[in-house]
């Protein structure tokens, strides 16, 4: 995390069942009009950061170091959550991507492993405790997330309990005055099915090497939803292992981008690159002494075209390489298991697999993820015009040439 204005939290009651575009709608976007409408007002010169914190039981597994989770629905729930952040932000003409000057809001989506259902013990020891996933527990979350500047919540019954147990488990670490804690407007949660009568979705199995490629020019919410979504992937390993997993991003050298739209206001590859990191950060990072250690200790290395972050003791890696064609290092770097793509870029993958058989290396596994779209959460054309121009890196290149004019 940045250093600077401190991040907001929002904390959500847990998602509808099922958890589709509608439900997400009625569940949540009343609370993220009231929240993003407030922190509108924030005239910081990089704008606003907010943590949005999605509790909810989303791994299974009886110890805790051997999780595993259903990635399809997990990265669904995502895509339906940064959809409804965009569409929000475009009604109420709010910059989405990071950096994006006073006035903006940096969304970040983060999934914690909780069940509300379930109670926590009044003798609980609060302690940061990673298991084989990027997603941690609640516990866990409240001993590393913090500072904040202000905590939102919604004003329903579900929110009222959701923060009643966070800022039981947040006592001691931050004094916070009553008008950092902000309630706002929630939405109807119509839970049309129970956890024991959804079918138990395969798992997904993790990988050690995951990889995915892109421009992350003036990263926005699809990028958010990429990087997410593909870290969910990495098996992590124990701490005092011989090898971290390993998260490779291609970032599109600066070269293939002088001819792109309004190229002159294309971010430089390393500061393309540091903002991945940055944004990862909020995922993988885990300190007890919160952002500002986090910032401190982060262990980067660069070099020509390179950088890489360490993560948790080292467990996980993130490498930013610079790619000047369209397969970077899923040629050149035959140790990889999954390839993550969008909707829109499939046929990349293919084209990818196709050129590592002829190498005679084995094929990438797919992972595909969800364009995001406004279809299904409003009925008014106009509204989802307004939304695809608000997430796309040539739009924001757009609006900053327009406003040099």
């Amino acid at each position: 995390m940045k250093s600077g204005e401190l991040p907001s939290l929002l904390l959500l009651p847990p998602p509808p069942r099922p958890a589709g575009p509608l439900e997400l709608s009625a569940a949540y976007r009343p609370t993220l009009e009231s929240v993003i409408s407030r922190l509108k007002e924030c005239k910081a010169s990089d704008g606003s950061t907010l943590i949005i914190a999605l509790p909810s039981p989303v791994l299974s597994g009886q110890f805790r170091r051997h999780k595993s989770l259903a990635w399809p629905e997990q990265q669904s729930i995502l895509a339906g959550m940064y959809s409804l952040v965009s569409v929000v932000c475009a009604q109420l003409q709010v910059a989405t991507e990071v950096d994006g000057g006073p006035g903006s809001v940096d969304a970040r989506v983060v999934l914690i492993d909780h069940d509300a259902t379930k109670r926590i013990a009044e003798d609980f020891k609060l302690a940061i405790e990673p298991n084989n996933t990027v997603i941690v527990d609640l516990a866990t979350f409240v001993a590393a997330y913090h500072p904040w500047k202000q905590i939102f919540s919604a004003s329903t019954e579900a929110g009222h309990e959701q923060l009643s147990t966070y800022l039981r488990m947040y006592e001691g670490m931050q004094v916070l005055n009553q008008d950092q804690l902000i309630k706002v407007d929630g939405g109807l949660t119509l839970n049309k099915e129970s956890l024991d009568s959804i079918p138990t979705s395969l798992t997904t199995t993790p990988h050690s090497v995951v990889c995915l490629g892109g421009t992350f020019d003036h990263l926005h919410p699809g990028h958010k939803l990429l990087l997410t979504a593909a870290i969910l992937l990495l098996k992590v390993p124990d701490e005092g292992s011989a090898e971290p997993c390993s998260f490779v991003v291609g970032i599109t050298g600066d070269e293939l981008l002088k001819n792109k739209k309004y190229a002159e206001f294309v971010q430089p590859w390393e500061d393309r690159a540091m903002s991945v990191i940055d944004f990862l950060s909020s995922m993988l990072e885990l300190q007890k002494q919160g952002w500002k250690a986090g910032a401190a200790e982060r262990k980067i290395t660069k070099k020509d075209g390179e950088i890489t972050a360490l993560f948790r003791s080292d467990t996980i890696s993130v490498t930013c390489v610079q790619i000047q064609d369209a397969f970077g290092p899923t040629i050149t770097q035959q140790n990889m298991d999954a390839l993550v793509v969008s909707g829109e870029t499939r046929s990349g993958g293919a084209a990818v697999n196709a050129k590592r058989i002829e190498l005679g290396w084995h094929p990438l596994q797919i992972f595909e993820v969800d364009v995001l779209s406004a279809e299904e959460i409003t009925d008014e054309p106009t509204k989802t015009e307004n939304f695809a121009s608000k997430i796309s890196s040539t739009s924001i290149r757009k609006m900053r040439a327009d406003s040099h004019m």
